[in-house]
């Protein structure tokens, strides 16, 4: 019978709350709602501090004085807040996410962000501080996984596609904890996804999203255990907009921006590791 544990991570939660609170508090002249019909306004983007706002930054710094793009990032340490503060107009964009998260988030919470321009791909990966192979994993032995449904599923399917688990027929990455059917003594622990990793001593393995990896100094083509393949992987992370914003010339430059030559070069080098890959093209709404 499957062992199936839930951590509640309030404290952190409230911290992620407090932390999205505060970032969106700034002065008016950085923040969306202040000149909503001024396309010379600074354009404001919520992102993941790794690697989404390290990219903005880039941008900013070397690229979008050039185009004529006056750039704010607002990094959030949270999964949630960005499509809200999207969504209620108090920053113009975001980019942390993909196309199955944002469609649970908008299904869930009857918000109509959508996607504009594909950027990255972070393929997840199995880590651990406890053991050295993945097929060390055995009966009595904890992994936990992110807790939101997309991730969930990206993960239960990792774990399956390395034999640690098996899911039921035909099930792939849309899986569920339900889906599992066989967990061979393995205790499955959810956790948010900002967690799995400051938690990995907590457990024996950790299925851990790219941009946590990273922000854990953990390398995901040496540290970890087993690593998604990002050949035809549809999880790319994209900038995105609540509708109707798609065709801002601010968005439009930044989009285009994303999609440089130079941007392709800078995630190339900085990312050797391959944390983090260019998936560059227009996004599917």
């Amino acid at each position: 019978m499957r062992n199936t544990i839930k951590i509640t991570v309030a404290i952190a939660a409230a911290a992620a709350v407090a932390l999205g609170a505060s970032a969106c508090s700034a002065p008016s002249d950085t923040t969306a709602s202040a000149d909503k019909n001024d396309k010379n306004a600074p354009l404001v983007v919520a992102a993941s501090p790794t690697p989404h706002a390290v990219i903005l930054d880039f941008v900013k710094k070397n690229l979008a004085e050039k185009a004529g793009l006056k750039l704010e990032v607002k990094p959030f340490n949270d999964y949630k807040i960005p499509n809200k503060v999207t969504d209620d107009g108090q920053v113009d964009a975001n980019f942390f996410q993909h196309k199955p998260f944002l469609d649970t988030f908008n299904k869930e919470n009857g918000t109509d962000i959508v996607p504009v321009v594909n950027v990255l791909i972070e393929p997840l990966g199995v880590y651990s501080k406890k053991i050295h192979k993945i097929t060390d994993l055995k009966a009595g032995n904890s992994v936990s996984v992110p807790n939101d449904p997309s991730n969930e599923g990206r993960a239960l399917k990792l774990l399956a596609d390395n034999g640690v688990i098996t899911l039921k027929p035909g099930v792939g990455a849309e899986a569920k904890l339900t889906d599992v059917q066989d967990n061979k003594g393995i205790k499955i622990t959810e956790l948010e996804a900002a967690q799995t990793a400051p938690r990995l001593d907590d457990v024996d393995a950790a299925v851990i999203n790219g941009n946590f990896a990273i922000g854990a100094h953990l390398k995901p083509s040496t540290d970890a255990l087993a690593l998604e393949k990002a050949k035809d992987n549809p999880y790319a992370n994209f900038l995105a907009v609540k509708k109707g914003k798609e065709n801002d010339p601010r968005i439009q430059k930044l989009a285009k921006l994303l999609n440089s030559d130079e941007v392709k070069k800078f995630l190339e080098d900085k990312y050797k590791d391959g944390s983090v890959i260019p998936a560059f093209g227009p996004a599917k709404s």
